[in-house]
């Protein structure tokens, strides 16, 4: 018997383990030849033809899923209105069952078909950017994805979800909080990055989950203040295990692992709610601090108009150690940067002391610093260290760098969000020296 996308099926199969039953809905196939069927658990997995011994429909539908099924559904007009964005990334990817390779090929439709949870939470419309690895994403892609979130609240979307690669996907973050809410404003509601560490066709995927809660979030979530780090956040799994995904300021948001579905955790900050995520659907609850800052937040102007990131910009970033020597700076200098910013060590110190008279780099790094200051490159120091702030009043080396116009003391920010900010900063013609250690929107919090 043959069944189409969206029956109900039991399906005996030959497998390497021996014959196995499985009941499930059946989605269009992730592959030829393939059958491809979503669990009662969530998860998809796919089969091929030839392993079938048997298969029984046990419920047709008389509407079969389709990746280009219209959406709103009529009865569904009271939901609040969520645009999906999609860049690509592994959440929208699948496997080629042929090579093994994961492939970044889903349609926003498809994302739509195979999550059926998402139909009952909010009225959905999509628009494609690309399907992009976030790898691959540079400043002009932020600010595609800057003007339509703008377009979507001027459409009248409530909320806004960001499909993104996860790799990348907290520079995206921090870019577009800063586009929105770097000058005292906020955006109109919402703005939500999630990703997946493991693509939809595995049976480990986070991606149902992510998206769920994301879209919960943003159709459901409190409207941002924009200077609680909440301008923009990023959505996914709060464990390994799941159930819960962490709802992170977006300018906070760090991945922190490779492969595991925990990857992303706030640095500095905390988490500003959890979302559950359930078969009777979703709740969140925000954390106490949040939702009394909620509370007590009077309001920022929305923003007119997002800021955009120059495309020209030149931001070339060392790391402080053993191999840092001069010429590294000397060359980065005469290759025309904007700025440059060292990852420095500890409370932000790079290597120009030579104390015991037997590290003579170490005098000529101070030179090549002395060199780009007076001819007024900006030296930006940021730490290595995950947490903690940039603190050169400490040591006398800090202060001696400070003296050297490297600038940075008081960012608490992590580094990629430090990087993010200054090259705001300089796409909107604002003095590094001023606004680098202020905190513009959640970034740079006084107390850690």
């Amino acid at each position: 018997m043959e069944a189409t996308p969206g029956d109900r099926v039991r399906v005996e199969l030959d497998t390497e383990g021996g014959t196995t039953v499985l009941e499930g809905r059946v989605l269009p196939p992730a592959a030829p030849k393939h059958l491809t069927l979503k669990l009662i658990n969530g998860y998809n997995v796919s089969h091929r033809n030839d392993r079938i011994l048997s298969l029984d429909v046990l419920e047709t539908t008389a509407q079969p899923a389709s990746t280009d099924a219209p959406l709103p559904p009529a009865d569904e007009s009271d939901l609040p209105s969520v645009h999906v964005i999609h860049t690509g990334g592994t959440i929208a990817s699948k496997v080629d069952y042929t090579t093994g390779a994961v492939t970044a090929s889903f349609e926003p439709e498809e994302l739509r078909s195979n999550v059926p949870e998402l139909a009952g939470m909010a009225r959905l419309s999509t628009t494609k950017l690309g399907n992009m690895f976030s790898d691959d994403l540079r400043p002009q892609h932020w600010n595609k994805m800057a003007a339509a979130c703008a377009e979507a609240f001027a459409n009248g979307a409530r909320g806004v979800v960001v499909t993104h690669g996860t790799d990348t996907l907290h520079h995206s973050a921090a870019a577009l909080a800063f586009s929105f809410a770097g000058q005292g404003t906020r955006p109109a509601g919402p703005i939500v990055f999630v990703g997946s560490q493991r693509s939809s066709d595995r049976g480990s995927s986070d991606a149902a989950e992510n998206l769920i809660g994301a879209v919960h979030w943003a159709a459901h979530g409190p409207r941002p203040s924009g200077g609680m780090g909440d301008a923009t956040v990023v959505v996914m799994h709060a464990a390994s295990d799941d159930g819960t995904c962490a709802v992170l300021p977006g300018v906070a948001a760090r991945k922190m692992h490779s492969t595991r579905r925990d990857a992303f955790r706030a640095l500095n900050a905390a988490p500003l709610a959890h979302i559950e995520v359930g078969h009777a659907g979703c709740q969140h609850s925000l954390s106490e601090g949040y939702a009394k800052a909620i509370e007590a937040d009077e309001g920022r102007p929305l923003a007119e108009s997002p800021g955009t990131y120059r495309t020209d910009l030149n931001l070339p970033q060392l790391t402080a150690n053993a191999w840092l020597r001069a010429e590294h700076i000397e060359a980065l200098a005469a290759s025309g940067p904007a700025a440059i910013i060292i990852h420095g060590t500890g409370l932000g110190h790079v290597p120009m002391s030579d104390p015991e008279g037997d590290a003579p780099e170490n005098k000529d790094m101070w030179k090549a610093l002395m060199r780009a200051s007076n001819r007024k490159l900006p030296l930006i120091i940021t730490t290595q260290c995950l947490e903690g702030p940039v603190d050169m009043n400490v040591y006398a080396k800090g202060r001696e760098q400070q003296g050297l116009d490297l600038l940075g003391h008081g960012l608490t920010c992590h580094a990629d969000t430090a990087a993010v900010k200054v090259h705001y900063l300089l796409s909107a013609d604002l003095s590094l020296r001023e606004h680098l250690h202020r905190n513009l929107c959640g970034e740079n919090p006084p107390r850690l």
